[in-house]
């Protein structure tokens, strides 16, 4: 009897349902606590990249080899524009990682700093920040691979009696090596006394945006030095001056910079004459009219005005993207440069490309088979 008891109750336990005991209630906690912990592994792995948000790889172009032991600082956009977050020191190979996100309101930067010269990296938001190289170069004071490729001159009177002169050179360095001259200044140009000593200046690194850089005097009567480091590629140097201006009266210049080729631009709306100029033509997109100059000097004559130009509508954000190569922060280009952007850059797209059809028609055949002007 008590045997049948037995079995009948093995089969009602076999038959009926798992009681809610303690037992069970563990095998709830523990099957939640697995989900939890695949969940944990699960964050980690999508949180690994994030921690080591930027990597990369410092080179040195000058010796071909990584640098070791440079300091890789981050910057990102805030109220005050690009202000540093975090540094690190390259590994033996030049290897960095940085553990943060660059993202943000704006643009992220690198910045390394080699022989006192800051070579910079804007990071895009969305772009890639694993994997990079960022190239440094070492300092030389000779200017060994150095020359002025091209010099625009812009002339742009005003109805109101004053002109404006815009230069912008082109510099190339076809070396390894980064020139630099905090003493004597990399570049020589000329501002007449008319202008009463004010000047300003921008400079653009390969690859890099406007920033304002200083200005001074020389030894040489109206001979002005711009303090401004010249990296292997083309720079950019802009310079800004204000003159009187009456029509028709002669205006003379010089030219101490020593240019491949020199330009004068005359905007729309203005006239300009002058002995020993070459009739280049118009640019298309501006209407500006150049002439090309092969002399160390000129006197010209202008009529009419300059058309006012109207502000850069991406103004504020350009200038809050401009990334300084000698300072800690960003600078704030001056709004005259940005307003001249167009122009100053069809003029340069002219000049590079197809502007220069007009020079080879105006030539005789002779004349043509040589490259661009030089002085010698």
């Amino acid at each position: 009897m008590r045997t049948e008891a037995r079995s009948a109750a093995r089969g009602w336990q076999a038959e009926a349902p798992a009681p809610h005991g303690p037992r069970s209630g563990r095998g709830r906690v523990g099957q939640t606590l697995s989900s939890v912990n695949l969940a944990c592994v699960l964050f980690f792995l999508v949180a690994l990249p994030l921690s080591a948000a930027i990597t990369g790889t410092v080179i040195n172009r000058t010796t071909g080899a990584p640098e070791a032991a440079a300091t890789v600082t981050l910057f990102k956009f805030g109220q005050g524009g690009m202000e540093p977050v975090t540094e690190t020191k390259t590994g033996a190979q030049g290897e960095f990682t940085i553990n943060q996100d660059p993202a943000g309101p704006g643009p992220a930067m690198l910045r390394v700093e080699i022989d006192q010269v800051n070579y910079n990296r804007i990071l895009p938001p969305g772009t890639p920040t694993t994997g990079l190289t960022l190239d440094v170069y070492n300092a030389t004071r000779k200017a060994e691979a150095v020359k002025v490729s091209k010099h625009m001159i812009v002339f742009e009177p005003s109805a109101g009696g004053t002109m404006g002169v815009n230069e912008t050179f082109l510099i190339d360095n076809s070396g390894k090596t980064t020139w630099v001259d905090p003493v004597n200044g990399t570049l020589r140009f000329y501002v007449p006394a008319a202008a009463q000593g004010k000047v300003e200046a921008n400079g653009a690194a390969p690859d890099g945006m406007a920033i304002p850089i200083p200005t001074g005097k020389t030894g040489a009567p109206e001979v002005y030095a711009a303090k401004f480091e010249i990296k292997p590629g083309e720079t950019r140097i802009d310079v800004d001056y204000t003159v009187p201006y009456a029509a028709g009266a002669v205006y003379s210049g010089r030219i101490v910079s020593g240019d491949d080729n020199t330009y004068l631009v005359a905007p729309a709306g203005v006239t300009l004459a002058g002995a020993g100029l070459q009739d280049l033509g118009d640019e298309p997109r501006t209407h500006a009219h150049i002439f090309g100059l092969n002399a160390a000097a000129y006197k010209i004559e202008l009529t009419g005005a300059a058309a006012a130009a109207a502000p850069s509508p991406n103004a504020s954000a350009d200038a809050s993207a401009d990334s300084q190569d000698s300072g800690s922060r960003i600078e704030v280009i001056p709004p005259r440069v940005n307003a001249k952007a167009p122009l100053i850059v069809g003029l340069a797209l002219a000049i590079l490309g197809l502007g220069f059809a007009l020079l080879y028609r105006a030539q005789p055949p002779a004349a043509k088979e040589s490259d661009e002007r030089g002085r010698g």
